[in-house]
């Protein structure tokens, strides 16, 4: 649906207190930046901040951040065509879902709303109303198992950096809402104008790779039981070699079927998809800090062949070694 010459389509962020003020800040400087490129007559967005009180809201930022002069819940025009709902800390959403009106609010305005949309941890506020059940959805790769153990009824996606599901939207970590907003605006105002707006903020018109670019190894390690969490870190510590399932069975002292089922009890995956992890993993720490030769790479993180490290980049990033070693190497 693009924006029509001469309307203007009101945004609406929300935020509360213990927000991420990047969760705000972000999708707003998209949306500003594309009133910049595209106003030939009337500017195509009108961005209003909301909160359930209104007034200054203080964010989850050290140094104290408020963001001022938000409309209170009770105070917003009627005719919003987009509610984004940000991100925060988990005493910021417990309050914000259980303490205030705005799960009741969201509630009484989707019908008359064209998109609603969250920023990383605000899925939890969708997701506590309802709004994403039978749907997919996704949020900060590091919150994904809790988003898919409080609602079962939602398909989280957790290597993904925003979900279409329209009328709702979700997007991962903080910046990813940044992502989600350039494709509103590609969708609203045309390709031309998200891609102006993409070199004035200095981002890409569409991101390689998913969450699985920002490793959650570390959030499987955490999550396994003592009896497993030796065998992870080892396989952290040292992805090549044989790591097929008959021979970490065997280091962990179980039947292959046994340790199957109980690593992806304790780790939510499958020894297989963790191994595969842990050799992504290794890959990019040596394409961002070495010069070595891409088949050198290969071997040293366990996939034994250069056909085999690209094939896996491109299953799980979408994108090559080669380019993500132009996007991230500190060489």
């Amino acid at each position: 649906m693009n924006t029509q010459s001469g309307t203007t389509t009101r945004i609406l962020l929300i935020g509360y207190e213990g927000v991420q003020a990047l969760d705000v800040v972000g999708p707003m400087e998209v949306f500003a930046a594309a009133n910049l490129f595209k106003s030939e007559h009337t500017p195509p967005y009108e961005l209003l901040l909301a909160s359930p009180t209104g007034g200054s809201i203080k964010c989850s930022s050290a140094g104290g951040i408020h963001l001022g002069d938000a409309i209170a819940l009770d105070a917003v025009p009627n005719n919003i065509d987009t509610v984004i709902v940000a991100g925060g800390s988990e005493d910021a959403l417990r309050k914000v879902i259980f303490e205030t009106s705005l799960i009741a609010w969201l509630k009484l305005r989707v019908s008359s709303t064209r998109r609603l949309a969250s920023v990383c941890t605000g899925a939890f506020v969708l997701a506590a109303g309802g709004f994403l059940d039978g749907k997919r959805a996704t949020t900060h790769w590091n919150s994904t198992g809790l988003l898919k153990q409080l609602r079962p009824q939602i398909e989280v996606e957790p290597d993904a950096i925003f979900v279409a599901e329209p009328p709702v939207y979700t997007s991962a970590g903080i910046t990813a809402g940044i992502d989600l907003c350039l494709a509103l605006v590609e969708a609203d105002c045309g390709a031309q104008t998200a891609l102006s707006v993409a070199r004035q903020l200095v981002l890409f018109m569409r991101r390689p790779g998913g969450q699985a670019q920002f490793s959650s190894s570390l959030a499987v390690q955490v999550r396994a039981t003592p009896r497993l969490r030796k065998l992870v870190t080892e396989i952290l510590e040292d992805p090549t070699g044989d790591l097929s399932g008959p021979v970490l069975a065997m280091r962990a002292g179980m039947s292959e079927r046994t340790f199957s089922r109980l690593f992806h009890k304790e780790t939510g995956t499958t020894p297989a998809h963790f191994v595969e992890t842990a050799r992504i993993g290794r890959a990019k720490m040596l394409l961002e800090t070495s010069n070595w030769p891409l088949a050198r790479i290969a071997e040293h993180s366990g996939f034994g062949s250069l056909h085999a490290l690209h094939r896996v980049f491109r299953k799980r990033l979408g994108i090559t070694p080669a380019f993500y070693r132009d996007c991230f190497s500190a060489i």
